[in-house]
């Protein structure tokens, strides 16, 4: 392939562009990539390795090309967090596998929802959490079951296609897609035509690394847009009507960047297309030769907004895209927790499980409870929570109650709604600490200490096992990253960095930021829920009118912030 934007020199060293340097793979990942496409894998585990068993498995396979259809081994059991970074992939592996359901914008029926409780009761041990991107991801599968449970997903109009790997991975979608009374545009026809058009091409399943993509016609900005590859904004052009706002380049991880604007609206009839062209400019301009740089937010880094805009336009659309208005300010809470009415007149119900853990005892129940309620749709959302759409407005006193019984509250405490935590050490081979049961805990404690109190908005706390910010950590009033440090006695100690201040644009700030660190604060598993009480009670005590946490605490001062330190 001939550059056309981006010339290198004769000399200058090879970072595996395909269209700058060709397509030879500079590293391991890259070659077995090439040798057959992860998609391929799917008949052998039908074939092979389901009758012959896990350790028939060749390491490629079982490291890589199973996540192009949604499977990782999980963590073995009894692996401390002090040997999570000692030991290879086959050491910490479990002979079990978490199994990532693709469910493009949240969207299931009552009988998808009961199929996916049923798979969770019948093969993982009935695990289950919701995801903050939207998915269900399973627990305890085992290979051989693997081809019983994609006929029973695909039966049902599900899959797990490329819920994983270096691909174009599940679509965040509003969760209130179409049934909003202030929705700007309905991004549903948007999703499918991608999916139907793109998801599975083997010309798109060999990316440089995953890539996250997002839409949302709702004014809440209820879909992450900043911390996703590709975002598509809801807008109003003055002369074009409803269409998007194209964002680029956001992701988190160890080298967090958030998205910018290309200036460009979209039309619904050109969103595939678009979405098409900034993938595929990923694919071939992407840096492949070292993973830790192999995402989009670099290669924006490097050409920055105007020539993005302008090698997509040139090279892959092959037409202008019109300027377009930014998105105004968010309006509205982007969980949409709570009975909201919707443009029909019926109402969508929202809850929240703690951090995201739900069973498959509980997905089953909740299909139950919707159809008893007149409703055949749910929503996951991008936040870990849940939403029975379509429900009738008599009905909604009896389905609150109904799943406040299982755990599911539409009313829940500030702490119990404002908080995600990732899988953590329990399942997870990249983490050092536990995360969903610590954070469960903590939120109980903090109902109990900060019962008398009124908080005056939301605190977000975010809690992550390791420094990969799969629960974006770098986004949240507080966020809690796992590390493994030594003690004075040299044993392994395990903490949390703090970081302070971040989110997304919402009801109540107006831009995305990162959070800010205190130099040496690393706050004990124990002491999480001592720590956060303290630093409330002191935001609570030093705010100005109106200021939020994420102001204060780009203000307070070190001591305000520090684990028993001075004030």
């Amino acid at each position: 392939m001939t550059a056309t934007h981006a010339p290198t020199t004769a000399d200058a060293p090879s970072r595996g562009q395909w269209k700058v340097d060709g397509t030879a793979p500079l590293n391991g990942n890259e070659e077995w990539k090439q040798v057959d496409n992860g998609l391929n894998v799917r008949q052998r585990i039908i074939d092979t390795y389901s009758k012959e068993g896990f350790s028939s498995i060749p390491k490629e396979d079982l490291h890589g090309r199973f996540r192009w259809w949604g499977l990782y081994t999980q963590r073995k059991q009894g692996i401390d967090g002090g040997r999570t970074s000692k030991l290879e992939a086959d050491e910490l592996s479990d002979e079990y596998f978490m199994m990532r359901i693709r469910l493009d914008g949240g969207a299931v029926t009552a009988d998808q929802l009961r199929v996916l409780g049923e798979i969770s009761t019948e093969f993982a041990r009935d695990s289950a959490d919701v995801s903050d991107r939207q998915n269900i991801q399973y627990h305890w599968i085992a290979v051989e079951d693997v081809p019983e449970i994609w006929a029973r997903l695909e039966a049902a109009g599900l899959d797990t296609i490329e819920a994983c790997g270096d691909t174009p991975r599940v679509f965040l979608g509003s969760p209130v897609a179409g049934v909003a009374a202030d929705e700007i545009i309905d991004p549903t026809p948007t999703l499918q035509a991608i999916k139907d058009r793109f998801i599975g091409d083997p010309e798109l399943a060999n990316l440089p690394r995953k890539f996250k993509t997002a839409v949302t016609g709702h004014p809440s900005l209820d879909v992450v847009h900043e911390i996703n590859d590709i975002s598509l904004v809801g807008v109003v052009h003055p002369d074009l009507g409803p269409g998007y706002d194209l964002w680029v380049g956001g992701a988190l991880s160890t080298t967090p960047r958030l998205a910018e604007r290309l200036g460009a609206f979209v039309t619904e009839a050109q969103a595939p297309d678009v979405w098409h062209g900034v993938t595929s400019i990923f694919r071939d301009y992407g840096y492949r030769k070292q993973r830790t740089k192999a995402r989009l937010k670099f290669l924006l880094a490097e050409w920055g907004t105007e020539k993005f805009r302008q090698v997509l336009q040139d090279e892959y659309l092959g037409y202008a895209l019109a300027d377009g208005p930014a998105p105004k300010p968010a309006q509205g809470n982007a969980d949409h927790v709570g009975v909201h009415e919707q443009k029909d007149g019926r109402v969508y119900v929202g809850v929240a499980p703690t951090v995201g853990r739900v069973s498959g005892t509980i997905l089953t129940k909740v299909a139950e409870l919707a159809e008893a309620a007149g409703s055949g749709r749910v929503r996951f959302t991008p936040l870990q929570k849940l939403l029975v759409l379509d429900v009738e407005p008599a009905a909604v006193d009896e389905l609150v109650a109904g799943l406040e019984q299982i755990g599911l509250t539409a009313n829940p405490s500030p702490f119990r709604r404002a908080t995600m935590a990732c899988t953590g050490i329990e399942f997870c081979k990249l983490a050092f600490v536990e995360t969903k049961h610590l954070a469960a805990d903590v939120i109980t404690q903090l109902e109990e200490r900060l019962a008398s109190i009124e908080l005056p908005q939301q605190i977000s706390l975010n809690v992550n096992g390791c420094q990969n910010s799969c629960a974006r950590i770098q986004v949240a009033d507080i966020g809690l990253k796992g590390q493994l440090g030594r003690g004075t006695d040299g044993a392994d100690e395990f903490a949390f960095q703090v970081h302070l201040g971040g989110g997304l644009a919402s009801h109540d700030r107006e831009e995305a930021g990162l959070g800010r660190t205190v130099r040496g604060l690393r706050v004990g598993s124990d002491d999480v829920a001592d720590y956060i009480e303290q630093v409330v009670r002191t935001f609570l005590e030093q705010r100005g009118d109106d200021e939020t946490f994420a102001v204060w605490a780009h203000r307070a001062t070190d001591a305000d912030l520090s684990w028993g330190g001075s004030k």
